[in-house]
């Protein structure tokens, strides 16, 4: 083999070695991270045949595509905007255990896959939200979060993720961050609010003002909220009257209320 030839196989091999370390740097070798493909796809005449070049060769147009892995960037991108934690991120409907439940617990469970299947329907309606409402430990977070991640990842969805007495605690030890916090509260998709008045003191005048704002804004723009919490529809308006019925109204045609002997509804007593 001559020098050239040989120069010419060492240059050849390394264009094959950066190229494949190049690939490697890649997340999706399909568009290499673009985010869409170019294809090509006949062009069709009104009576839909191909086109052709004078030549007589086959007319194509090249035509951009959102490739499979913009769909998941943008759902982990979601995902990391809801502030759901790493434990809640795994919770499914189908991970949730059914089996010797309660009626009312299966009743739960079907209304949030009611809701989820509803959604594209009812999300600029007045009812347009879903609360589960009642009985500790009876699964209502698991099933909300299964929810907000089944909106996240197979609707795109925007949804936010705010647990009452954690919420406010940080919200109280910097104020700094109250009203970047409220208007994500207030404009985001989906709102979820996860054991709302939880506790057994009162809810503080400063909560209550700042939920009220928050719901009453999605009240009267027709914004969606899914709400937790251990207080009934009418424990929640001894509470706040106006808070309680703009809940009620906002989720009324998806509301479980989960109420009964404690050692069979809550899983947590039932060693689960």
């Amino acid at each position: 083999m001559s020098d050239l030839q040989q120069k010419a196989m060492n240059r050849s091999q390394a264009g094959r070695l950066e190229g494949s370390e190049n690939e490697r740097q890649f997340d999706c070798l399909k568009c290499k991270d673009k985010g869409f493909v170019l294809k090509n796809i006949p062009d069709m005449d009104d009576d839909c045949n191909q086109r052709v070049w004078p030549n007589g060769q086959p007319k194509f147009i090249e035509t951009l595509y959102n490739c499979e892995c913009a769909k998941k960037r943008h759902s982990a991108h979601l995902m990391k905007f809801s502030e759901i934690t790493d434990e809640f991120k795994s919770m499914t409907f189908s991970g949730f255990k059914l089996e010797g439940k309660h009626e009312v617990i299966h009743e739960a469970h079907q209304c949030a896959i009611d809701y989820y299947k509803s959604y594209d329907q009812i999300k600029t309606d007045r009812c347009n939200s879903i609360s589960l409402l009642g009985q500790p430990g009876s699964g209502k977070t698991h099933l909300l979060t299964a929810l907000a991640n089944n909106l996240i990842q197979k609707k795109q969805v925007s949804v936010l993720y705010f647990p009452f007495v954690e919420g406010f605690n940080n919200l109280k030890d910097d104020f700094n961050l109250l009203e970047e916090k409220l208007t994500k509260m207030k404009r985001v998709k989906v709102l979820f609010i996860d054991d709302l008045f939880k506790g057994r003191d009162f809810p503080t005048q400063f909560q209550l003002e700042q939920m009220f704002a928050v719901i009453n804004y999605r009240y009267l723009n027709h914004l969606p909220i899914m709400v937790s919490s251990e207080k009934t529809v009418d424990e929640l308006c001894d509470i706040d009257e106006a808070l309680g019925t703009r809940i009620y109204q906002m989720s009324k045609d998806f509301t479980v209320v989960i109420k009964g002997d404690r050692k069979i509804l809550n899983h947590r007593l039932a060693g689960e």
